[in-house]
């Protein structure tokens, strides 16, 4: 397939070439290894807490509902990106068609911009929870749960239509290399030979909204949380009252730690290299990370997996002892 075709006296893009882990192709082949076994672990993970949660009805709660939201979520986000990084290890030539590329800017905006606006709404039902107890039920109603998961989508899927578009509009004319394993929105505009004005002004539209507004938000409500936690008599009340957002807390730092690093690094004195650990960092680990501190940090998820693994290694020995 050709990458490129003539319109006019224009070369339009209709191929891009991925250079991320270009510099070191003697190692491609341990980077497939490293970057196949941390999918598996991010599907695995993230799915067990999808069926623990499913399973048990003490997980039934607001809390778990947006957990639930979460691994959903980072499946879907890390699958984006991940099967076909793991395909072109394989490539000498490592392509993705424009309209593949596109797809995968979509998906990825989608994702990551409800992923953060879930972060909120989980920190909205901790400050709940721990500054108003006793309206816990009330204001976190199964309607309100609803309402913010579905807002959460909702917001992560009109930001991408957005960008999506305003890209399908811009003029590509080459080169059609992406210095990245993956399609984003400031990547493309640095291809692009017509006016980007509006895509820039949609992007710092969105870095406030979708960006910035759940990271202060979220900053907010656990100022109030630590705040009410302090105010605790009982330091066995305050480890209790801490312990319920600790998972939660630790899961926002690494998200919007990496999400900072990775779209407000400086725009000269970055490597390529550098660029793709941050990347890495963010896209890939970050999806692996949450399901493993929510299940190490979480007594009550624990429970759940043990029950879910002591009810799998009874039923497999079942199933043996009858076909035998």
């Amino acid at each position: 397939m050709k990458d490129m075709k003539e319109r006019g006296n224009q070369t339009l893009v209709t191929e891009f070439i991925f250079l991320g882990f270009s510099n070191h192709p003697q190692l491609q082949a341990l980077f497939f290894m490293i970057f196949l076994l941390v999918y598996l672990v991010t599907l695995l993970g993230n799915l067990l807490i999808l069926i623990a949660i499913r399973i048990n009805p003490a997980l039934h709660t607001p809390m778990y509902y947006f957990l639930s939201n979460l691994s959903f979520l980072d499946i879907c986000y890390t699958s984006t990106t991940v099967p076909i990084m793991l395909v072109n290890f394989f490539r000498e030539k490592k392509t993705i068609t424009y309209e593949g590329c596109l797809s995968q800017l979509f998906f990825l905006v989608t994702f990551a911009g409800s992923e953060g606006v879930l972060l909120a709404a989980m920190a909205y039902d901790r400050f709940i929870a721990i500054c108003h107890p006793l309206r816990y039920l009330v204001l976190m109603s199964k309607r309100v749960c609803t309402c913010l998961a579905a807002g959460a989508w909702l917001c992560g899927l009109v930001n991408s239509m957005t960008h999506t578009g305003l890209t399908a509009t811009l003029t590509l004319c080459g080169p059609n290399q992406i210095n990245h394993f993956l399609c984003d929105i400031p990547l493309l505009l640095k291809l692009s030979c017509s006016d980007t004005s509006v895509n820039e002004f949609a992007l710092y539209v969105a870095s406030a909204t979708i960006g910035l507004s759940p990271c202060l938000f979220t900053a907010v409500s656990y100022m109030l949380i630590i705040s009410a936690i302090l105010k605790i008599q009982s330091a066995q009340g305050r480890y209790k009252a801490f312990s319920t957002c600790a998972s939660h807390f630790t899961v926002v730092v690494i998200f919007f730690g990496t999400a900072n690093f990775n779209y407000d690094q400086p725009s000269s004195g970055y490597s390529l290299d550098m660029d793709i650990l941050v990347s890495v960092l963010f896209c890939i680990i970050t999806p692996m990370l949450n399901p493993l501190i929510y299940s190490l940090r979480n007594k009550e998820v624990k429970v759940s997996l043990r029950k879910l693994c002591e009810r799998y290694i009874l039923h497999s020995g079942s199933s043996v002892q009858i076909s035998s």
